[in-house]
């Protein structure tokens, strides 16, 4: 039996979780969280064969929950479920130690499977995001200018490029103004670039933010 820990700030999406996985006999959703502290909580209390977690919770950058869940527990399988195309998280997550990514859009028979495999330690990727990747090897393409960022900057980058105000990214990030305005600086600064209206136009040319 499969023991999952499901990790979604939303119950209405735990809920459909719970219902798909009920479907399954070999596999069972042991508990469930719903902010970043109760997700490295629950790890460290108890044992799960996978977990489904977000990346856009309350309590903690997603990432850096997921690089911590590796730290403290290496041999634990994390698949990201995420409301964010692939393009956009999907690399950054498996290099953070992932075994597995798909948007909340995949069908529910994918993400069993995706669960099924991950379980047994090995990696999931769907077939789009699988010829991405062997695009990019196949011709050594250049590293994009946003894949220089910090993971926390490149989270703060799409959220300006979307459209958020300063105020409202310090909010959600749970961190200064003055945080949020440096981070600005340093990402128009590594990206050579002058204003928000150049970060946007570059972020929707990369298929970043919609």
């Amino acid at each position: 039996m499969i023991k999952i820990l499901i990790a979604d700030d939303h119950a209405i999406v735990r809920e459909g979780l719970k219902q798909i996985v009920a479907e399954t006999s070999d596999m069972a959703v042991a508990d469930e969280a719903s902010t970043g502290h109760e997700v490295l909580d629950r790890v460290r209390d108890n044992d799960y064969d996978v977990v489904v977690l977000d990346i856009s919770m309350p309590g903690g950058d997603g990432l850096n929950i997921l690089k911590q869940i590796k730290r403290e527990r290496p041999k634990l399988s994390v698949l990201v479920l995420s409301m964010h195309p692939e393009k956009q998280y999907a690399v950054r997550v498996l290099k953070a130690g992932a075994a597995g990514y798909l948007t909340k859009e995949s069908a529910p028979d994918e993400l069993i499977t995706a669960i099924k495999r991950v379980a047994t330690g090995r990696k999931y990727v769907s077939s789009s995001l699988a010829e991405k990747l062997a695009f990019d090897l196949e011709h050594d393409t250049m590293q994009p200018l946003h894949e220089i960022l910090s993971d926390r900057e490149y989270q703060v980058m799409c959220m300006i490029a979307g459209g958020k105000r300063a105020k409202e990214i310090a909010e959600e990030l749970c961190l200064s103004i003055k945080t949020i305005s440096t981070y600005r600086s340093r990402i128009l600064e590594k990206m050579d670039m002058k204003n928000n209206a150049e970060l946007t136009h570059y972020a929707i040319k990369e298929g970043l933010v919609e």
